[in-house]
């Protein structure tokens, strides 16, 4: 078993209000990203790969135009803008590309991260 782990970047602004950050928080800010998206599989034969990863920079690219640049509080079916809705987020645009294990997003100038497995069915 193997696993393919694909980063991306983007940089987006939000607010967040009702947090222990108070005001800071609630002011419009932006943010630095950092996203790893994992997938695990057994090589094809035929190729080698686990996933074509011009594919799934292809799927990426898309994901990461939706987020670049953007006031994350507008953008549909995010929710709040959180690390924890962006993961889901990401996770929910490239679940086609092949058997997800995981999606990272990260603040690195914060040292926050956090981690989404996928819905509760789909774990093994």
């Amino acid at each position: 078993m193997w696993e393919l782990t694909k980063s991306f970047r983007f940089e987006a602004a939000h607010s967040l209000s009702g947090t222990t950050f108070g005001a800071a928080s609630e002011e419009i800010h932006g943010h630095s990203f950092r996203a790893e998206v994992t997938v695990r599989g057994t090589p094809d034969p035929a190729t080698g790969m686990v996933v074509d990863l011009g594919l799934l920079q292809r799927a990426i690219e898309d994901v990461r135009l939706m987020l670049d640049h953007k006031f994350l509080n507008k953008i549909e079916g995010l929710g709040t803008p959180t690390l924890e809705n962006l993961s889901r987020f990401v996770w929910e645009r490239l679940a086609h590309i092949g058997k997800l294990t995981r999606v990272s997003v990260h603040r690195d100038s914060c040292n926050e991260s956090c981690t989404y497995y996928g819905p509760e069915g789909l774990r093994q």
